[in-house]
C-alpha cells in the first residue's frame, strides 16, 4: 500500500479552487438525486425476524395459511377489575363483543371469564396478510372499540400476536427523526470538543449527515428492488454505522489534512497528500467492515443478513463521502477553518508533545512485562461470558412495558401461560386425534384440542402451554411437545411464537458457527493485503477478538448482574462480533498502517510504532469516543437488543481504542522488534 497509486483517487483530489467545486456539486447532484428518486422501501412483518423460511415452525406456519382463514392470528382483549369482575362487567363486555362484530366487522368471540372470576378475554380474529400500518390502524380501531363505555373500574388490555407487533411497530414510530437528532448532536459535540474550533465540525458533520440520508435512501432502494423488507431497527443500525465510521474516517483525513498543512503552503497539495496517505487506510479498515457485513448474507436468520446487506450498502456510501465529497469540501474555504488554532507551514506538530508520545515510550520501555500484563487484563474480562444466556422472552424484549406485553401479564395471572400465544401443530387428519391426544400428554401443556376447518391434507391442533409465552419452560416444553407429536406423525410440524423462538435460538447458534469464521479469515486477508506480514495479522486480528470477548464477558456481568436483563438477545452476540471485530481492527490498522510508513524510512520498529502512536493517538481515541457514544444513542430506542448492543459495542470500541491499540499493540510490536513485519522486506 505504500506505492498507492494516487491516480485512483483523481476524483477524491481536488487540484484547485475550481476542481474542488466541480467535485462539490456533483457528489452534492448525485446525493440530491438519490434522495430525490429512489423508491420507497419493501414493508413487511417478517424484517426483524430471526426465523429462516426452512425452520419447522415457519414450514406450519406456510401450511396452515393455505387453509381457509388459516392466516388468521387472534388479538386477545383482557377484561379486568382490581378486586374481581362483577356481572355488570361481563355484560359490558358482551357489548363490546357485538360492537367490535358491527363496527370493525370481525368476528368476535366471546366474553370467556377466568375460574376464579378476575379476568375474563375476548378473541379477535385478524387476517395476516395485513401491511404493518394496516395491522397498527386495526389494532388501534380495536383498543378503541373495546374500551369503549365501560363502567368505572373496567379495565381493557390488547394482546397477542397483531398487538405485539403493533406495540413493536410504535417503538419505531418517528424513531428515524429521534435517532438521527441524538445522533447528530452527539457528533456535534463531539467534534467541537475535537477540533474546539466554532465551525470547523459543520463541515465534516453536514457532509456525513447527508451522506447518512443518502444511505438510507440507497437501503431504502435496494429493499424495493430485492423485495426484503426492512424495518426500523435496520435502518437505525444503519444509520448509526454510517455516522460513526463515516465520522471516524473524517476525523482520520482532516488529522492528516492538517498534518500536511504544516508542510504544505497549498491547501490543496496538502488536501492531496492527505488523501493519499489516508486513503490506503481508509480504504482497507472501510472493506474490512464492508466484506464483514457482507458474510451475514450467508447467515439464515433474515434479520442478520438484511443488517448485513443495509449496512454494507451504507458504508461504501459513506466512504464515497468521506474520500470524495469531504476533501472538496474541507479544501475551499483554506486554512481559516481551524480557526483559532490555524496550522501554518512550519509550525511543530503538537501530537508529539500531546498524552500519547508519552505513553508510548513508556509501554515499550518493558514491552514484555506490559503485553503480558495487558493480555491478563483482557483475558480476565473474558471470563466473564462463560455464563452467558441467549434467548428473551416476549415480555422481556422492551425497556418500556407496551400495552401488549401488560395484557399477557393479566392473561397470565387467571388464564394458562399460552393462553395469548398458543402453540399450533400441524397434521395430517388421519392423525389429527392421536396426535392432539399426544400433545395432551406432555408435561407443561394445558390442553390440545383439534381445530375445525381443516382441509383433506392438513388439520390443526391448537396447543395452550401452561408457562409465560418465550419462558424458558415453555421453550423446553416445546422441544418435548416436538418429539411426542413426531412419534405418532413424522410429517407433523410444530409452529407458534414459542416454536418460532426454539427454531431462531437454533438459527442463531448455526448463524454464529457458519459467520464468525469467514468473518476472521476477511479480517486477516485484509490485514495482510494492507501490511504484509503475517505476524503482524495475526496478531492484530488475535488481539480485536480477545477484545471483542471481554466487551461480551463485562457486557454480561452489568446485563446480569446489574441491569437485571436475563438473557442476552438471540442476535446480540452474532451482531457485536461483526461491529468490534470489523470495526475495532480499524484502529490497529490506522496505528499499524502509520507504523509500517515510519518503519519503511527509519527501519526502527520501535521508534516507527512510538511515532505512530504519538501521531495517530489523539484522533484514534477522538475516534473511538465518537463511535462509542453514538452506538450507545441506539438506547433510545426502547427495545433491548438495540440497548445491548449499543453498551456492547460502545465498550468494546473504547477497550479496542484505549487497552489494545494504545498499549497491547505498540508493546506487541516493540516486543517482536521487526519480527512483526515478516515476511515483508521491513521484517529481513
Amino acid at each position: 500500500m505504500t506505492s498507492f497509486d494516487h491516480r485512483t483517487f483523481f476524483l477524491a483530489r481536488p487540484v484547485g479552487r475550481g476542481r474542488s467545486v466541480a467535485v462539490l456539486l456533483v457528489g452534492l447532484l448525485l446525493g440530491a438525486a438519490v434522495l430525490a428518486f429512489a423508491p420507497g422501501p419493501t414493508e413487511g412483518s417478517d424484517a426483524g425476524s430471526n426465523l429462516p423460511d426452512d425452520a419447522e415452525s415457519a414450514l406450519a406456519q406456510e401450511r396452515l395459511a393455505a387453509l381457509p382463514d388459516g392466516d388468521e392470528a387472534p388479538a386477545i382483549v383482557v377484561f379486568s377489575r382490581d378486586g374481581g369482575l362483577e356481572a355488570a362487567d361481563l355484560t359490558a363486555a358482551g357489548e363490546r363483543v357485538q360492537a367490535l362484530s358491527d363496527d370493525l366487522d370481525l368476528e368476535a368471540v366471546g366474553p370467556i371469564p377466568s375460574d376464579d372470576g378476575t379476568v375474563a378475554l375476548v378473541t379477535v380474529p385478524v387476517p395476516g396478510d395485513l401491511s404493518n400500518d394496516e395491522n397498527s390502524e386495526l389494532v388501534a380501531e380495536i383498543r378503541d372499540v373495546a374500551g369503549d363505555a365501560l363502567p368505572d373500574g373496567l379495565v381493557t388490555e390488547v394482546t397477542g400476536g397483531p398487538a405485539v407487533q403493533a406495540d413493536l411497530g410504535e417503538v419505531f414510530s418517528g424513531a428515524d427523526t429521534r435517532l438521527l437528532l441524538v445522533t447528530a448532536s452527539v457528533v456535534a459535540l463531539l467534534l467541537i470538543i475535537t477540533y474546539r474550533s466554532p465551525w470547523l465540525w459543520i463541515v465534516p458533520l453536514a457532509v456525513i449527515g447527508l451522506g447518512d440520508r443518502v444511505a438510507a435512501k440507497v437501503v431504502d432502494a435496494i429493499s424495493a428492488w430485492s423485495g426484503l423488507a426492512v424495518d426500523g431497527s435496520i435502518t437505525g443500525i444503519t444509520s448509526v454505522l454510517v455516522f460513526g465510521a463515516g465520522t471516524n474516517y473524517a476525523l482520520l483525513l482532516i488529522a492528516r489534512y492538517r498534518e500536511e498543512l504544516r508542510r504544505h503552503e497549498s491547501r490543496h497539495e496538502a488536501m492531496r497528500q492527505a488523501v493519499g496517505a489516508a486513503a490506503p487506510a481508509i480504504l482497507s479498515s472501510s472493506g474490512t467492515v464492508i466484506l464483514g457485513l457482507l458474510t451475514l448474507l450467508l447467515a439464515d436468520s433474515p434479520f442478520v443478513s438484511r443488517i448485513g446487506l443495509a449496512g454494507a450498502a451504507g458504508l461504501a456510501v459513506a466512504v464515497f463521502f468521506a474520500l470524495v465529497v469531504l476533501p472538496a469540501a474541507m479544501s475551499l474555504p483554506g486554512r481559516w477553518l481551524f480557526w483559532p488554532f490555524v496550522p501554518r507551514v512550519g509550525d511543530d506538530d503538537s501530537a508529539h508533545r500531546g498524552l500519547w508520545s508519552r505513553v508510548g515510550p513508556a509501554v515499550t520501555r518493558r514491552p514484555a512485562l506490559v503485553t503480558i500484563a495487558g493480555l491478563v487484563v483482557l483475558v480476565t474480562m473474558a471470563l466473564g461470558a462463560l455464563g452467558l444466556r441467549t434467548g428473551l422472552a416476549q415480555d422481556e424484549q422492551f425497556l418500556d412495558t407496551p400495552e401488549s406485553i401488560a395484557a399477557q401479564s393479566t392473561l397470565s395471572s387467571a388464564f394458562p401461560g399460552g393462553t395469548a400465544s398458543p402453540t399450533t401443530v400441524v397434521a395430517s387428519p388421519a392423525e389429527a386425534e392421536a396426535v392432539a391426544a399426544a400433545a395432551s400428554e406432555v408435561d407443561g401443556v394445558q390442553s390440545a384440542t383439534v381445530s375445525p376447518g381443516g382441509d383433506d391434507s392438513t388439520a390443526e391442533v391448537r396447543v395452550v402451554l401452561e408457562s409465560d409465552p418465550g419462558s424458558a419452560d415453555a421453550l423446553a416444553t416445546i422441544e418435548d411437545l416436538r418429539t411426542a407429536v413426531h412419534d405418532v406423525d413424522p410429517d407433523s410440524l410444530v409452529g407458534g411464537p414459542d416454536a418460532e423462538a426454539v427454531d431462531e435460538a437454533a438459527t442463531a447458534a448455526s448463524d454464529r458457527t457458519t459467520v464468525i469464521p469467514l468473518v476472521l479469515a476477511v479480517v486477516l486477508v485484509m490485514l495482510l493485503a494492507l501490511l504484509r506480514s503475517v505476524v503482524a495479522a495475526v496478531l492484530l486480528g488475535a488481539t480485536t477478538v480477545l477484545s471483542y470477548l471481554s466487551a461480551l464477558g463485562v457486557g454480561w456481568l452489568v446485563f446480569d448482574h446489574v441491569l437485571g436483563w436475563p438473557a442476552m438477545d438471540v442476535s446480540t452476540p452474532l451482531l457485536a462480533f461483526i461491529f468490534l471485530v470489523a470495526l475495532g481492527v480499524d484502529y490497529n490498522i490506522f496505528l499499524t498502517a502509520r507504523a509500517r510508513e515510519e518503519m519503511a524510512a527509519t527501519g526502527d520498529a520501535t521508534g516507527s510504532i512510538v511515532t505512530a502512536l504519538a501521531v495517530t493517538g489523539g484522533v484514534i481515541t477522538s475516534a473511538g469516543i465518537l463511535l462509542a457514544a453514538v452506538f450507545t444513542v441506539l438506547g433510545v430506542l426502547p427495545l433491548v437488543l438495540l440497548a445491548q448492543l449499543g453498551v456492547l459495542v460502545g465498550f468494546g470500541v473504547l477497550l479496542d481504542t484505549v487497552v489494545v491499540r494504545g498499549v497491547v499493540t505498540p508493546a506487541m510490536v516493540a516486543w517482536t522488534g521487526r519480527r512483526f513485519w515478516w515476511p515483508s522486506r521491513l521484517g529481513r
